[in-house]
């Protein structure tokens, strides 16, 4: 079992990382590899201590080689549940589930809201992750809202076992094929039904379906984890970065504004003493 597990490759995720390194804490880290997209597409960068004026991507370099030099390693999967049991947490990827002692949420904000009934859905018949639900949708109708082209293979692994797939992509260029899917071109607003999902509500039709998959980057905290306090939103948390779960610490954009890198990283040093004192 490990310290922590921290979820979140942005400033504020790589600050609390190179500081549990330095506390000698175990930690598993959940992220890309790259880090945030956020931080390689920005233009200038001019307020962060000790870089002066760099770009987004130069910024990004200087922190892998960072993280590099301090044999920090990234684990490419996507959480999909953090759960409470207790005296410890347990972190679930896809069908895998790793356990720590306290967990520290980095995890940015959405570029994609939520739609309405999305999170009112969530468990019946709304899901975040194709290779942990896709099963229950065997030779049925759904839908696929998503956000980019890294989790195309995921359509098509769903496509693979639904009867029907309804696309609606929020990017450009879109290059999965498969004779069961249909892309829409009406912006999904809602998620509706009863006791579960019935229908995706676009702009311009309704579509009857059985289940809808959101693919994104990044999941509300509050559909993450089951019990989290949120307010607008944002994770509600102390100035030690605590949130309302006992051992479960946020820090960075989920907090809420300035969204600023050096803020980021600032409670992710916080968080990670916080944590550390916690132990």
């Amino acid at each position: 079992m490990y310290d922590t597990a921290i979820i979140g490759t942005g400033a504020a995720g790589i600050s609390a990382a190179l500081t549990l390194k330095n506390l000698n804490k175990t930690f598993i880290w959940f992220g890309s590899k790259r880090l945030s997209e956020k931080i390689r597409k920005a233009e200038l960068i001019k307020n962060y201590p000790g870089l002066s004026a760099v770009t987004g991507e130069e910024m990004a370099n200087i922190f892998c080689a960072q993280i590099q030099a301090e044999s920090i390693e990234i684990t490419e999967k996507t959480v999909t549940g953090v759960y409470a049991l207790g005296t410890h947490f347990s972190v679930l990827c896809d069908k895998e589930a790793f356990e720590a002692k306290t967990v520290i949420l980095a995890t940015g904000v959405e570029s994609v809201k939520p739609i309405k009934g999305e999170l009112d859905f969530l468990g019946r018949g709304v899901s975040y992750c194709a290779t942990c639900d896709g099963f229950l949708y065997r030779d049925k109708t759904i839908a696929v809202v998503c956000t980019s082209k890294e989790f195309e293979h995921e359509i098509e692994y769903l496509a693979g076992i639904a009867q029907k797939v309804y696309l609606a992509p929020i990017y450009k260029d879109v290059a999965v094929q498969a004779e069961n899917i249909e892309i829409l071109k009406g912006m999904p607003i809602e998620v509706a039904g009863g006791k579960r999902v019935e229908k995706l509500i676009c702009k311009d039709k309704e579509i009857q379906v059985d289940g809808v998959f959101f693919l994104k980057s990044a999941i509300a905290p509050s559909a993450l984890v089951p019990g989290l306090e949120t307010e607008n939103g944002q994770v509600k948390t102390d100035r030690k970065g605590r949130t309302n779960l006992k051992g479960l610490f946020a820090c960075g954009d989920c907090t809420g504004r300035p969204y600023q890198y050096v803020k980021a990283a600032g409670e992710g040093n916080v968080c990670a003493h916080a944590v550390a004192e916690y132990l």
